[in-house]
């Protein structure tokens, strides 16, 4: 214990000297002021690697996209939480080959097996890419989020208390930015256009904004009915209006669906509704639409509300517009270049991280839109699931597929074991969050962000821990 003492005397000794000299030496020397952080980095990374994790988890809604920051772009990390977490991965990769810290039970899981076999088969498929070195950045940007948040995130989790650190965190660096949004967005008269950008630069546009929101919102919905303290409460209900003017004035389709379905899950989740009756009900409605799909796609063409309104009736009628409504022809553009690019490389696919480099000559004619693009720059194939159809091939999507399928079975299976309440109800907004992204990541696709990553592989995380500590009987006795 006094050694421990000796070193963290002489850390801030050695801060402090370092601060002060460069402080001294700063017009002469300006990049000297970093040493004292890199510094403060290294050692809470070898002595403290949860406090950098929290970190992390607390300045990721309110990081900055250095490709958009003028002279000082270019370097295509969000700042400062992807470098931290590319540090974190081969942190943890180091100690789980030296000191084999890795628990087995956490490596043997079925969820931790879906995710290897994903992250193995993505790399694989890196060498038979279009574009090597393109795809192998792409796969170390899959590491950094997946390594950090569900790896370490699942040791991190053993404990109660931690799981309402991180949700906290990540909530109250969150909510400054909604409260940002709203108030640049009210002075802008919350114009549909206006919010388009309003959230910039914490994110790229509404549509991310509107995914995070949606996954966060039946978590804060959960922390509010758990919450006992006044005051507690009294925030919480506050936020819960705040978000909800925040996911409307967002102006996001998608998120507004996927809060409905994840109520609809609720429903099937808290009634104990078994899945052999949903499973049933899905199959025979989708045998219905594949019967009547000529007839189904003459109506949809007739529909001609526009997505750019403010009205919300409007809007959720617009999402069925496949005739004018230039966002979803758009989208349907990129799921048919999806389709075609597997087809031509139907195995290995063209690549992780490729689709935008790639899909401009597998557009046709009859499928380009006033906002289709050849030159690479018009973003992904707006899909978590065709995206590595095209460039992971079939495997790589059935694979990602699996992920998401040991997620909800894991999750639900979790839920009715649990006897704890404010464990029973966490684990269940957590699914329910996870819901809302899974979803959406039907029309969208930001898992190649840290602002969707870090609470998607963060809750999923929390859910094998839980499950983990349920088995080996550590469960603490939980209060809000």
């Amino acid at each position: 214990m006094l050694a421990g003492k000796y070193q963290v005397v002489l850390f801030y000794c050695l801060v402090v000297s370092f601060a002060s000299i460069s402080t001294a030496l700063y017009y002469d020397y300006p990049l000297i002021l970093g040493i004292p952080i890199v510094l403060a980095i290294v050692y809470f990374a070898i002595y403290h690697l949860d406090y950098l994790f929290e970190f992390v988890v607390l300045f990721t809604p309110i990081s900055l996209n250095f490709e958009d920051l003028g002279d000082y772009g270019g370097i295509g990390f969000y700042m400062p939480t992807e470098p931290l977490l590319l540090g974190i991965t081969f942190l943890v990769i180091i100690r789980s080959l030296v000191n084999r810290r890795q628990d087995k039970a956490i490596l043997s899981h079925p969820l931790s097996l879906a995710l290897l076999f994903y992250l193995g088969w993505t790399f694989i498929t890196c060498f038979m890419s279009s574009d090597i070195a393109v795809s192998l950045k792409f796969f170390m940007s899959k590491l950094w989020f997946i390594v950090p948040l569900f790896y370490f995130g699942t040791t991190y989790f053993q404990s109660t208390k931690k799981i309402k650190r991180f949700l906290r965190l990540y909530f109250f660096s969150l909510s400054i930015v909604v409260v940002y949004t709203m108030i640049r967005h009210g002075l802008n008269g919350f114009g549909e256009d206006q919010g388009h950008w309003v959230m910039t630069p914490f994110f790229k546009d509404h549509t991310s904004y509107g995914a995070v929101l949606a996954l966060m919102f039946p978590v804060l919905i959960g922390m509010f009915v758990l919450a006992k303290d006044g005051a507690q409460k009294f925030i919480l209900g506050s936020l819960v209006i705040v978000y909800l003017f925040g996911i409307y004035f967002s102006y996001t389709r998608a998120a507004y669906l996927s809060i409905v379905g994840a109520f609809v899950l609720y429903l099937l989740i808290r009634y104990r509704i078994r899945f052999k009756y949903v499973l049933t009900v899905v199959l025979c409605f989708a045998a219905l639409l594949v019967v009547n799909k000529d007839t189904i796609w003459m109506e949809l063409n007739k529909n001609k509300n526009e997505h750019a309104t403010e009205e919300l009736g409007e809007r959720i009628q617009s999402i069925s517009n496949v005739s004018s409504d230039a966002s979803n022809l758009e989208r349907l553009n990129r799921w048919a270049c999806a389709v075609e690019m597997f087809k031509e490389r139907p195995v290995f696919g063209f690549g992780p991280g490729t689709y935008a480099f790639q899909y401009a000559p597998f557009q046709h004619h009859e499928d380009i839109t006033i906002i289709s693009t050849n030159f690479g720059d018009g973003g992904n194939a707006h899909s978590e699931y065709l995206g590595p159809l095209a460039e992971s091939g079939l495997i790589g999507m059935l694979s990602f597929i699996v992920v998401v399928i040991a997620i909800f079975y894991t999750g639900i299976k979790l839920y009715y074991n649990l006897e704890d309440p404010w464990l029973k109800s966490v684990i269940l907004v957590c699914v329910l969050g996870l819901f809302t992204y899974f979803t959406h990541g039907i029309l969208n696709n930001y898992l190649d962000t840290d602002k969707a990553s870090i609470p998607v592989w963060g809750f999923a995380a929390i859910i094998v821990a839980t499950e983990l500590r349920l088995k080996k009987g550590k469960l603490e006795k939980s209060t809000a």
